[in-house]
């Protein structure tokens, strides 16, 4: 007979949509619920949707009497927007899907009668796409996949002269380089992405928060530090942006967080109460609503700076939480068995159902069981 905790950990996956139930249990929400089979556990409604989002564009398109047309870049364009702010609530395979879709149509575009202008609009937007579809590989740890994105990303960003979208390509392998353990090289791509990126941009300011994580993995206390102030200096005078939850576009809240994570890898006791901090920023319903899966992140962060202040009991009932949540991505697993190790050194009885928790959502390999839904 299963734990108490573990079925409650189940149940909670069934009502959460991340595994469907047995056909037995199945039946059982139906009647509690009111609704039919397919209404609870049919997950083909997001494709269909997408479908529709496609066709409307096509539509427009065909409208204007023109192969591309401007309502027809607009609404691309917007749709990019929406799929990079879409990154931090919607699980990687799903998202993946969605901008599968976008450069089919963006390569259908591409093939057609346009003007110069067009053709790069259509090119960045393109570029974008190939960025965003890499980030969700690499969540997934498809490697191979995500090298041909960035590839691809980064040969249309050299055609339409878009240095931005290089310097992402080059901070988005410095991010795998370091969930991988390679902090040099990570180092060596975030210093190279800074050089590529304007001075101003989003991506210059990311960039060096990964040289700064970089540093922090290597125990280099007084470059981290350095990394840290040059990042609060570029954006202590940013707005907070119309789209906050943009993966492409900084904030302060991203700095933060970014911040609490370096010094968390640093083991700087500072870090416990700015995590507490975040965490509930990330938490609230202020600017945006609440962010489940920084949330989640965020809380590997302070269990990593409890651990550092001698305080694992706190740590692994926090880390607990971040690995139950269900919104873990397959990139952030190392970091969740980091906390483990540590905590089981310890030889506390939390570590025990902490790496229960872990099988049970993860598998012992740390690959994830398939999602219906997030």
């Amino acid at each position: 007979m299963p734990e108490p905790e573990s079925m409650i950990r189940r149940i909670r996956d069934h009502e959460s949509g991340r595994h469907r139930p047995d056909d037995e249990y199945a039946e059982l929400y139906c009647r509690l619920y009111g609704l039919s089979e397919h209404a609870l556990f049919n997950h083909t409604d997001a494709e269909t949707d997408l479908g529709d989002e496609i066709d409307a564009m096509e539509l427009a398109r065909r409208a204007a009497a023109s192969d591309v047309g401007r309502e027809t870049l607009e609404r691309l364009e917007v749709a990019v927007d929406d799929l990079a702010s879409a990154y931090q609530r919607t699980p990687p395979t799903q998202l993946l899907g969605r901008v599968r879709r976008h450069l089919e149509y963006v390569g259908r575009l591409l093939d057609g009668k346009k003007t110069i202008a067009e053709h790069r609009r259509l090119l960045v937007a393109g570029g974008w796409l190939s960025l965003l579809g890499a980030t969700c590989h690499i969540d997934l740890k498809q490697y191979p996949a995500a090298a041909a994105r960035l590839r691809t990303a980064a040969q249309l960003a050299h055609h339409a002269e878009h240095p931005e979208i290089r310097a992402w390509c080059l901070e988005t392998e410095a991010w795998q380089a370091l969930t991988d353990g390679e902090y040099h090289h990570a180092l060596v791509l975030s210093q190279a992405a800074q050089d590529v990126a304007p001075r101003s941009s989003s991506a210059f300011i990311q960039s060096t928060g990964q040289e700064g994580r970089a540093w922090a993995r290597m125990g280099r206390g007084i470059e981290t530090r350095a990394a840290l102030t040059r990042i609060h200096q570029l954006v202590s005078p940013m707005p907070m942006p119309d789209q906050p939850e943009h993966h492409y576009r900084y904030d302060p809240t991203k700095s933060e967080a970014y911040t609490v994570t370096t010094l968390s890898w640093l083991g700087d006791p500072a870090a416990v109460g700015y995590a507490r901090q975040v965490l509930e920023r990330l938490e609230s319903a202020d600017d945006g609503g609440p962010r489940p899966r920084r949330a989640a992140a965020a809380r590997l962060d302070l269990s990593l700076a409890l651990l550092s202040t001698d305080e694992p009991g706190e740590a692994g009932h926090v880390a607990l939480q971040a690995i139950t949540s269900g919104v873990l991505v397959p990139s952030n697993y190392w970091r969740a068995k980091e906390i483990i190790a540590g905590v089981e050194q310890r030889g506390l009885a939390v570590a025990e159902e902490l790496r229960e928790a872990y099988r049970e959502l993860y598998g012992p390999s740390g690959q994830q069981r398939p999602q219906l839904g997030a």
